[in-house]
């Protein structure tokens, strides 16, 4: 019976997004190195977290899936040879977004997204305002 490792990634962002972006590939990179398979990443990892207040600007951290994050994230995964699960803001078209799971294959390719359907809208996860 084979074991599937299993690594995942929960750091402290910064408001920087590209910063954010390259720390998480380093750890891929790392977590690779010491035998992971499939690498999490933590949820809506690429800013800090915006869902705690109501701020129309907050929506040009939005981006298209494929794009942007999928291609760099793709690239790691086939650099590592691992797969790995992102968790994105999604513009699906104008107005429509949502927190995003992406699988990306161990050939850099998309092989799966699931929309997250229950969306919190309590104080501090105003998560609503933001997501369908």
């Amino acid at each position: 019976m084979k074991h599937l490792k299993i690594g995942y990634l929960q750091q402290h962002n910064i408001a920087d997004r590209k910063t954010n972006v390259l720390r998480l590939a380093e750890g891929i990179r790392d977590l690779a190195m010491r035998g992971a398979e499939l690498v999490v990443l933590q949820e809506l990892h690429n800013s800090l977290y915006f869902c705690q207040v109501e701020d129309v600007d907050n929506f040009d951290l939005a981006e298209p899936i494929p794009g942007p994050s999928t291609e760099f994230f793709g690239q790691v995964a086939k650099e590592c040879g691992v797969v790995i699960v992102t968790s994105l803001f999604e513009r699906r078209a104008p107005g429509l977004y949502h927190n995003t799971a992406v699988v990306i294959e161990r050939d850099g390719t998309i092989v799966g997204k699931y929309r997250k359907m229950h969306i919190p809208d309590d104080p501090a996860y105003y998560e609503k305002f933001y997501f369908t």
